[in-house]
């Protein structure tokens, strides 16, 4: 059967009106995970008849229904016919997007500094509520409206104010309709600073917040500000004492209009997370915007003024904004005479013209702070230089190389068959042809080769962020499967590719050197590797014993570790009847002269081997550490030297 095909003409066109907009693409206007924002339009109308300086008192009520309430003790909406659209002006207020007086920029507008801008505040909250009651007290009278998903249910009805009833103001009270949003529930804690921060940026007004179910009562009001404000919110201490201040244009100024400009708060700390925290005309911008730029860019430009003027910054390092501003919490409130916001949920100022004006004020405010309290400058100078440096260390960081999503194994890896950690072994051994020999030697099933050009590097003072500049360390840490860590991290080790990495060098001095090296590495940048018990060092001899027949023994090969071994091999044959200069002795000059088949007899196979863990024995973390800072540090030589004078005797030397 053949489908009708779709037309497309004048009737397809269709003209959404009132709030329609709204219901159907609600996540256009606000935002639907909850209804906090809905509410928030309505608290905000309350807040901007504060800033306007008409009342004391704003209360939000939770309701047992579901339902949430906000009271202010402002001017209450006008209900007297619109003298162009015919209809109360509180209708149009709740029913019309674009309608409010909020457009009223003008000298004497009922709002000069307000939050609203789009004009599609309430009227977002009504479209979205399934019931809303308004009721405004003014000149006298009570008059009351009641909406349904926007509609008007219940015309406006106005009545001579009762007795006992405040005298003016308006009451919002909102049944937010629960099918627009993920979740019908108001997040507590995102409401309670809402409130708490309106408080602090309106010194004198106090916010409450009223909860039915509970019968609880919450009261915020601040009288010392942004300070008291940042000291409460603050987890760690400020290193210098905070840097407040204001400035507002002035009637007259060149760019301003009259009563732009910033109140701040700024606080430096060494750790804990920094709090930061901007609002334009009461409205809580948690993305930010142009006024948190100016900010930035006042801190930056005094800070850095003073660090030429005091000639501190080290050569070499170059200071950027976020060098200034990483240790930085602030709370910033901005007032924009006529706000430009991204998006109608106004979380991000976009006005271009708050960054010079916020910048204007905070620069010279700080240049003139710094410069009375040059102590304070040089510490937050140390702050922001130390920053720059972990920064530009952060820039040369080496990565694994990787391909394909997945670390790729170095090339030089003769790696094992088995999967199983438990059974598998990997050696690290010194050279090219020490590494052949042991290639051919081994288990293939359970020994993999990874053999090591040349002195591992000494990476005791290398930050872990450039170990992997280093080619050897890159392979040695991709094949054994785990990144480099310290002792107090918890690295993940089910990458874990080995259950026994074997450090293999010659027996000779340079051998024990590359060992020393290894260990280094191992106990600086994988200690967790050595506590988990998978470190060790195996022990290839240094001699070979050709002894020979003696009576019913046939003739032998023996092993000796080092002298000692040596020297009891000779005096065991001597006792059996072959004098000390009839047996052959035979020392390797490296593992390279070692045949594969020597290699397998005396390092490699489990059952003759010598393999000995690694682990801290009874020393604790510190005293390894201090130790190996002895031996291995690059300003130790004096320690070193008197280290070597002490036990120098004790040392054999190998020449």
């Amino acid at each position: 059967m053949a489908s009708t095909p779709s037309t497309y003409s004048e009737g397809s066109i269709r003209v959404l009106k009132g709030l329609e907009p709204v219901k159907q693409r609600p996540g256009m206007y606000t935002r639907t995970d909850n209804p906090l924002h809905i509410i928030q339009e309505v608290l905000d109308n309350a807040a901007d008849e504060a800033l306007a300086g008409f009342g004391k008192k704003i209360r939000v009520t939770l309701h047992t229904d579901g339902s949430v309430s906000v009271e202010d003790e402002g001017r209450g909406i006008p209900f007297g016919l619109h003298p162009e659209e015919n209809a109360p002006v509180v209708e149009l207020v709740f029913t019309r997007l674009h309608a409010g007086g909020k457009f009223d920029k003008g000298k004497g507008g009922a709002y000069s500094f307000s939050g609203g801008l789009h004009g599609v505040g309430v009227s977002v909250t009504n479209a979205l509520s399934k019931r809303l009651e308004v009721v405004s007290y003014r000149e006298g009278q009570a008059a009351r409206l009641v909406f349904s998903g926007g509609d008007v249910i219940e015309p406006l009805a106005v009545a001579a104010r009762g007795e006992g009833e405040r005298k003016q103001g308006t009451t919002v009270r909102a049944w937010p309709d629960a099918k627009y949003f993920e979740s019908a529930a108001l997040p507590m804690n995102e409401l309670v600073h809402l409130l708490r921060s309106k408080a602090v940026l309106m010194p004198g007004v106090t916010m409450q917040l009223v909860v039915e179910k509970t019968k609880e009562t919450q009261t915020w009001q601040y009288k010392g500000g942004l300070r008291d404000y940042l000291q409460q919110t603050l987890t760690a201490d400020p290193v210098i004492p905070m840097f407040e201040g204001e400035g507002f244009a002035e009637a007259g100024h060149d760019s301003f209009a009259e009563g732009e400009g910033a109140s701040w708060c700024v606080a430096f700390t060494e750790d804990g997370a920094p709090v930061r925290e901007s609002y334009v005309n009461l409205i809580p911008t948690s993305a930010g915007g142009t006024h948190d730029s100016g900010l930035r860019d006042g801190l930056f430009q005094a800070v850095k003024g003073f660090i030429e003027l005091h000639a501190l910054l080290p050569k070499g390092v170059k200071l950027l904004p976020e060098d200034v501003f990483a240790r930085a919490s602030y709370v910033l409130s901005a007032k924009v005479l006529d706000p430009q916001f991204q998006g109608q949920i106004k979380e991000r100022l976009n006005s271009r013209d708050a960054v010079r004006l916020v910048s204007n004020y905070v620069r010279p405010a700080l240049e003139l702070w710094l410069n009375q309290h040059v102590d304070y400058g040089k510490k937050l100078a140390e702050l922001a230089i130390k920053a720059a440096q972990t920064r530009q260390r952060a820039g040369q960081k080496v990565e694994k190389r990787k391909g394909s999503g997945v670390a790729v194994l170095p090339g030089k890896l003769t790696d094992c068959e088995s999967r199983d950690l438990s059974h598998n072994e990997i050696f690290l051994v010194e050279g090219d042809s020490a590494g052949g020999s042991a290639k051919m030697g081994r288990d293939k099933e359970c020994q993999a080769i990874l053999p090591l050009r040349g002195k591992v590097l000494n990476t005791w003072e290398v930050e872990r962020d450039r170990l992997f500049a280093n080619n050897e360390i890159h392979d040695i840490a991709v094949a054994i499967g785990v990144d480099p860590h310290g002792p107090n991290d918890a690295p993940d080790l089910g990458g874990l590719r080995y259950g026994k990495v074997c450090i293999l060098s010659d027996a000779d001095v340079d051998g024990s050197h590359i060992q020393v090296l290894l260990l280094t590495l191992f106990f600086r940048h994988f200690p967790k590797l050595i506590e988990a018990g998978h470190v060790y060092v195996a022990r290839p001899p240094l001699f070979r014993v050709d002894i020979p027949a003696r009576g019913k023994k046939p003739a032998a090969k023996v092993y000796a570790l080092d002298e000692g071994e040596l020297h009891a091999t000779l005096d065991k044959a001597s006792k059996e009847g072959v004098p000390a200069e009839k047996c052959q002795v035979s020392r390797f000059k490296g593992l390279g002269e070692m045949s594969a088949e020597q290699l397998w007899d005396t390092t490699l196979n489990p059952d003759t081997r010598r393999l000995l863990p690694v682990t801290l024995g009874a020393h604790d973390f510190a005293t390894t550490e201090a130790r190996i800072t002895q031996l291995m540090g690059k300003g130790e030589a004096a320690a070193r030297r008197e280290l070597m004078e002490l036990h120098g005797d004790a040392v054999e030397v190998d020449i």
